[in-house]
């Protein structure tokens, strides 16, 4: 695969936007495409009073891209790179390149925020907003304890909801899985035991079948994929359908997974704001492996 649109990575010279970094090369070569190492610089306009009169900053006379730089000299393996400083929010900043990548790519957590948190405010921002799917890099060395007895292989793992799919999704994880050589994990989740609300204001169990659940989950899963088995024919697609929370499973498959894909929240008509939705930020904060973050297809229906 190539294209003349870029993967995009963010840089702000702490370690998780260098480990982010790696991943951004590697995937760049990966789709034959150019890469950008971006820096985007925040100041205070009250304690940079020239900020608006002075241009853009020079990508020649900046100390992170600098320090990128350094990592690259002497590589022979790297796609065409180029670097970008800019100015501003990264928050704000960051999303709007979406509408000129083909991925954007950053870690979990830069230099900012408190140390505790697992996903810090810019990486949320723009897995939120950007046009474009979102990689997002976590910490090395984050553990799931829970993981699922699989035959070992590269894998790339997808999140589908058979209740409201989106192609964008799945056409994105088997483009994956096909570069990288790697077998499609696709995780189709039903809610067990499904429960009703009783006269008496409390929860009660419907009496139903779970096989017969699990064999319809199953069968509305295959029928998601086939368009797409038949676009990646060397792709080797399972369709998992499980009982549980839809987070919860896909955080046990990203134990020692190359790949977690999951879909965006399509705006709705009475609500209209971006959002990522609860799944999707649980696998964020607890994914042992890289997230991408596949923004719905542009008419918000499935094709």
């Amino acid at each position: 695969m190539s294209s003349s649109l870029p993967v995009i990575v963010a840089v702000d010279g702490s370690d998780d936007s260098l480990y982010a970094l790696d991943h951004a090369v590697d995937t760049a070569r990966r789709r034959g495409a150019p890469l950008r190492v971006v820096h985007v610089r925040q100041y205070a306009p009250w304690a940079q009073p020239d900020v608006l009169t002075a241009g853009p900053p020079d990508p020649e006379n900046d100390p992170v891209l600098d320090q990128v730089r350094g990592r690259f000299e002497g590589r022979a393996d790297l796609p065409v790179v180029e670097y970008r400083a800019l100015e501003g929010a990264p928050g704000a900043v960051l999303p709007e390149l979406g509408s000129a990548a083909q991925l954007l790519v950053l870690g979990s957590r830069g230099r900012g925020g408190f140390v505790g948190l697992l996903l810090g405010s810019n990486s949320m921002a723009v897995a939120r907003d950007a046009e474009c799917p979102v990689l997002v890099v976590p910490r090395q060395g984050r553990e799931v304890h829970e993981g699922m007895t699989l035959e070992p292989g590269p894998r790339v793992v997808v999140g589908i909801d058979v209740d409201n799919p989106d192609a964008a999704t799945l056409a994105f994880a088997f483009l994956e899985a096909e570069l990288r050589g790697a077998r499609l994990q696709t995780i189709a989740a039903y809610g067990w035991p499904p429960r009703t609300w009783a006269a008496s204001g409390e929860f009660a169990e419907l009496m139903i079948d779970q096989g017969a659940v699990e064999n319809e989950t199953r069968t509305l899963a295959e029928g998601l994929l086939a368009p797409h088995r038949s676009r990646h024919p060397d792709v080797r697609s399972d369709a998992h359908a499980m009982p549980g929370d839809a987070a919860g499973l896909l955080v046990a498959a990203s134990k020692d997974a190359e790949l977690v894909v999951v879909g965006r929240h399509r705006r709705r008509l009475l609500s209209p704001a971006r959002m990522i939705g609860s799944v999707t930020h649980a696998v964020l904060l607890h994914a042992a492996a890289p997230v991408v973050v596949v923004p719905p297809t542009a008419s918000g229906t499935n094709a």
